[in-house]
């Protein structure tokens, strides 16, 4: 069973969100990672990109294949996780304390639309 965060939202493309400080954090989940296998490469956004809802704009590798990252919401690319350039793997060791990107000026509304970790879980059970 994957582990999910009551504290998160999530995509049916599997990405998590969590608004922290005023900023939505945005990674994979352990279902996404565990699916990828060992992950050996993330590509980031850059600091100040704008990104729209559904944006497929970088990848993550793994032994087994390329996935993109499909944005869940809105908003300014305000921070990236410059730990993943070195240390990809990250992403296998502890998904949900190892985000991707943050933004800022996020849409609210589009945030809500996400699952919560009841209807994440459903929506798993249903794959």
């Amino acid at each position: 069973m994957s582990k999910i965060l009551s504290d998160c939202r999530y995509s049916k493309d599997h990405e998590w969100v969590k608004i922290k400080e005023g900023k939505a954090y945005v990674g994979i989940t352990d279902y996404a990672q565990a699916s990828l296998g060992e992950i050996v490469y993330v590509e980031t956004p850059k600091v100040g990109d704008h990104l729209a809802l559904g944006d497929d704009f970088c990848n993550i590798e793994s032994v087994k294949a390329a996935s993109p990252i499909i944005n869940p919401l809105a908003g300014d690319v305000v921070e990236v996780n410059k730990s993943l350039e070195g240390q990809p793997e990250l992403l296998n060791q502890n998904c949900y304390d190892n985000y991707i990107y943050a933004l800022d000026k996020f849409n609210q509304s589009e945030f809500d639309a996400l699952m919560d970790s009841s209807q994440y879980e459903l929506f798993l059970q249903s794959k």
